[in-house]
């Protein structure tokens, strides 16, 4: 492990699944032994041993496929998601082009105390002094995340309603899909009964890496299999999102949508970076990141105006249920809802509930579930049917993103609870809160690439398909 990142330890490690199981995974031709063994302390279990003629290697993709030791293991990724690939690439001469996670600002600003323009502004000298060619903002993307989601709502909800009664596939509650941790957890273990409720829409980061490959690389100038994309996430399991097989667009025979396809293909999202492994990075080059000049932003893909607005929505791990509350409001119920929304606390601080009220009627009910206790017991209600919510906001981490297992550690002194606290302000500094139907530039990606919401386009690279383990597989997992 002495070429990974030294910001990942045992103790970081939050996949949510701790595997009792040897590796499963035939590697090579050795078969893995399905033998139960012990959890070593640093929760790396052993992989069945090869022959000595025989080499052994585990791709991201066996992280996904498997729930047994390499899943805990998330070092495993950072072989080609790591700070030193990061740089081979730039050296190499791909087109490097990085994308900022509002989040990862939030952590980088607190830790400097400066505000997150001044850290966007500071991140673009210096990303671009290593050589990258250009460093856009995952909040317009997210803005086109919204969207979709808002028409999949609509599409859903107006289907329940239709089938009121009557024996139809599952449609509402309708669970967001941004939480990569969430989708690992729902794939391996819930599998079939739970995945129809989710989401089909992509995370943010796949979104921004569909529009970059697919879009922006022609307004652009480059080749698609030229542009190395790195993403600044809050979250090491968003290095597992990106390795996903559903995100690698393929090239040649066949198409992307279900046909077996043998040529050669891109990944929208070529590696991601933690908030920490920034850190370390600027570290290792010994600048003085305070004193850095500020440089101007580049305008394709980011959500700033020209006097360093940031035009967002409230919520720091994207506002799907805020969002989707108020169109679902207007468009089903012609009621405008102003202000901020009245998130009210059920069980803890990381479930509340927002609800709408027509002629004295229940007739929206959303909710924020971070967590897995909460989300446990929402899985549960579903899947005996008493689940009474239209759609839940799904985070696996307590507190949701800005609580992510790559956000920069509190510092001596500082307590987990004080540092989120101090996030969630500093993640709203410089925010002019908007309405995503109304940011000129996802317009200009319908006009331009995506035709409009819920179309065949926007369908083809804005949503996706999940995927149950085997049942062999999933019925292995004790720790659930």
């Amino acid at each position: 492990m002495t070429g990974f990142s030294p910001m990942l330890r045992p103790e970081d490690l939050n996949d949510f699944i701790a595997p009792s199981q040897a590796c499963i995974v035939s590697l090579k031709g050795v078969k893995a032994k399905h033998e139960r063994t012990e959890q070593r302390e640093e929760k790396v279990l052993p992989l069945s041993k090869p022959s000595q003629t025989e080499v052994v290697k585990i791709s991201l993709k066996d992280c996904l496929a498997c729930s047994g030791c390499i899943t805990s293991a998330e070092t495993v990724m950072l072989e080609k998601q790591s700070l030193d690939e990061f740089l081979s690439n730039i050296k190499l001469g791909k087109d490097v082009i990085v994308s900022l996670s509002p989040q990862s600002r939030a952590s980088l600003a607190h830790y400097f105390n400066l505000s997150p323009i001044q850290v966007f502004r500071k991140l673009t000298t210096f990303f671009k002094s290593l050589g990258v060619k250009a460093v856009f903002d995952t909040s317009c993307s997210r803005d086109l995340s919204l969207i979709e989601s808002c028409s999949e709502f609509i599409m859903r909800f107006n289907k329940h309603s239709q089938n009121a009664g009557r024996e139809c596939g599952p449609n509402l509650p309708m669970l967001s899909s941004a939480c990569p941790g969430w989708i690992c957890y729902a794939e391996k273990t819930l599998g079939s009964y739970i995945l129809p409720y989710i989401s089909s829409v992509k995370s943010p980061q796949q979104v921004i890496g569909a529009a970059i490959k697919h879009h922006l690389c022609q307004k652009m100038g480059l080749m698609p299999d030229n542009v190395y994309h790195v993403t600044v996430m809050p979250c090491y399991d968003k290095k597992l999102e990106a390795a996903r097989d559903d995100f690698v667009f393929k090239v040649g025979h066949g198409d992307n949508a279900g046909q077996e396809n043998t040529g050669s293909g891109f990944a929208e999202v070529d590696s991601v970076l933690t908030s920490g492994e920034v850190l370390e990075l600027i570290q290792s080059k010994s600048i003085d990141f305070k004193a850095l000049q500020e440089s101007p932003l580049d305008r394709l893909l980011t959500n700033v105006d020209e006097e360093g607005h940031i035009f967002g929505v409230s919520g720091g791990s994207g506002g799907y249920a805020e969002t989707i509350f108020r169109y679902a409001a207007k468009t089903l119920f012609g009621k405008e809802v102003e202000g901020p929304l009245d998130f009210g606390i059920i069980r803890n601080s990381d479930f509340r509930e927002v609800t709408l009220e027509v002629d004295g009627k229940t007739v929206l009910k959303f909710a924020l579930c971070y967590g897995f206790r909460n989300l446990q017991n929402i899985v549960r209600k579903i899947k005996t049917g008493k689940c009474d919510y239209h759609f839940l906001e799904v985070m696996a981490c307590p507190s949701g993103c800005l609580n992510g297992g790559g956000q920069i550690k509190p510092v001596a002194g500082q307590s987990v609870k004080d540092v989120i606290q101090s996030l969630e302000s500093v993640y709203m500094q410089d925010v002019s809160v908007a309405d995503p139907f109304s940011n000129p530039l996802v317009k200009g990606l319908y006009d331009e690439w995506l035709d409009h919401p819920g179309s065949e386009n926007a369908k083809r690279f804005t949503h996706t398909e999940y995927h149950p383990v085997v049942k062999s597989v999933a019925s292995q997992l004790h720790n659930w």
